[in-house]
């Protein structure tokens, strides 16, 4: 019964993930719960690999790369062979090694991923917000290529993002949904009867259609995550929430040249030149080398260079205070 449980889980969890890989998701589950096998070569052709096989790296120059691939969940558990996904825990926890570590002077995140579940992204970004607060290391994410959803939610607590000139950035919103299996499950000759306590307790389930009531139980909690994805968002990039409503895509993942004109992102480049222009920066401080030199690691690099330098170390920390006061009003109203 564990793709039967999955399937209740998909239906009641609020997800900040592309509809398409979702659906992709949703498939391999309702295959299996049916009785039908993948093969684990047709699990890896409609989701891609897991992350879990691609493990932090630290380059030259003090940078280390934390790779954030695949479907984003709290806890992936059994979800790892239907969604080639990671953890928010494994990112934590490599997070937490690197902020240990003092070589690493800045931490990339090397994001491909349409995003995942609601539960433990928030979390999360505040780890990275919180860390990122400190000012011992800088944070930058990669668009490398896909960063969707909860996997921008997270990036967006970053110092800076840049993106490959052929990725897409955005889809920032949450949806839910419902998987109606019955008239599937008919036509097999199958009859699932609930026997439960408590008038909501099976609610959501995906035997039966989805009442009024459930509907707009959904609704609601889909309502209060978009919140509090958009007061995250406006946070790291330091702008309005009216900002992220009205003018970051509003739900559509955006091209790379898109996504920068309307601040998604700071910049264009791919992983290796970031990653090259960052060692080639360190290496100039380090050396004594004056703020010419510095322009050497590409105009992506100058731009957070020239927004760092804009503000003292106390009016960094006042905007910071700020931003945490303004979050903190604004989740009261929720």
């Amino acid at each position: 019964m564990k793709y039967e449980r999955l399937l209740a889980y998909v239906a009641e969890t609020p997800w900040a993930i592309l509809p398409a890989k979702l659906h992709e998701v949703l498939s391999v589950l309702a295959y299996r719960a049916a009785g039908h096998e993948f093969t684990s070569a047709e699990i890896r052709a409609r989701i891609g690999e897991p992350s879990s096989s691609a493990p932090m790296t630290k380059r030259g120059g003090g940078v280390a790369v934390i790779p954030v691939r695949g479907v984003i969940a709290h806890r992936m558990g059994a979800m790892d062979e239907s969604s080639g996904g990671t953890s928010t825990e494994r990112i934590g926890a490599m997070l937490r090694q690197v902020m240990a570590d003092d070589s690493v002077g800045t931490i990339v995140l090397d994001v491909d991923s349409p995003g995942g579940t609601v539960p433990g992204v928030h979390e999360l970004a505040d780890q990275i917000f919180e860390m990122r607060g400190r000012g011992t290391k800088r944070f930058v994410a990669v668009a490398n290529s896909l960063m969707a959803s909860a996997a921008y939610w997270i990036a967006s607590q970053c110092d800076e993002i840049i993106s490959i000139p052929s990725g897409r950035v955005g889809s920032i919103g949450v949806f839910a949904a419902h998987e109606d299996l019955s008239a599937a499950l008919e036509k097999e000759g199958i009859k699932v009867t609930l026997v439960s306590y408590g008038k909501f307790k099976v609610e959501g389930n995906p035997f039966e259609a989805l009442s009024a009531e459930g509907l707009a139980q959904m609704q609601g909690r889909v309502d209060q995550a978009g919140e509090q994805f958009s007061l995250d968002v406006a946070r790291g990039r330091g702008v309005r929430v009216s900002a992220v409503k009205g003018g970051f895509g509003q739900g559509r993942a955006l091209g790379a040249s898109e996504a920068r004109s309307v601040g998604l992102i700071d910049g264009i480049g791919t992983l290796e030149a970031v990653v090259s222009n960052l060692v080639v920066g360190r290496r100039a401080l380090t050396s004594g080398a004056s703020a010419a030199t510095l322009t050497m690691a590409s105009d992506l690099t100058e731009a957070w260079r020239r927004r760092l330098l804009a503000l003292t170390p106390e009016e960094r920390a006042e905007e910071r205070r700020a931003e945490d006061e303004d979050c903190a009003r604004r989740l009261r109203l929720l």
